[in-house]
């Protein structure tokens, strides 16, 4: 079985907030073509892992139909919490990096 996964409008918020944080500190062409790649390795990794095996990772909360996801990228990485909606669907809720405090 294939899940849908959708991302929310709070979710799409964080990766533009944090795609203006790379370009922000972005010295050369390739800190640019770095910060897309970022973006769209958290994409691709939401959309591909979450479609296949939504309940095969950890459980955030109280909740068993929410969890995150780590996903790598570079020496850190990012993380997306997701909840698993219905039996066919899952919706992204938040995407941090690694190293900030908790989800905004």
């Amino acid at each position: 079985m294939t899940f849908d996964v959708r991302f929310s409008v709070a979710a799409d918020d964080d990766l533009a907030r944090l795609f203006d944080f790379l370009l922000d500190r972005a010295e050369t062409v390739e800190d640019l073509d770095l910060a897309q790649a970022a973006i769209e390795a958290v994409r691709s990794a939401a959309l591909n892992q979450l479609a296949a095996t939504p309940y095969s990772f950890r459980k955030a909360g109280k909740s068993p139909t929410r969890r995150e996801l780590i996903i790598p990228f570079g020496a850190t990485g990012y993380v997306a919490l997701y909840e698993i909606a219905s039996p066919s669907s899952v919706v992204v809720l938040a995407v941090r990096h690694q190293r900030e405090e908790d989800y905004h």
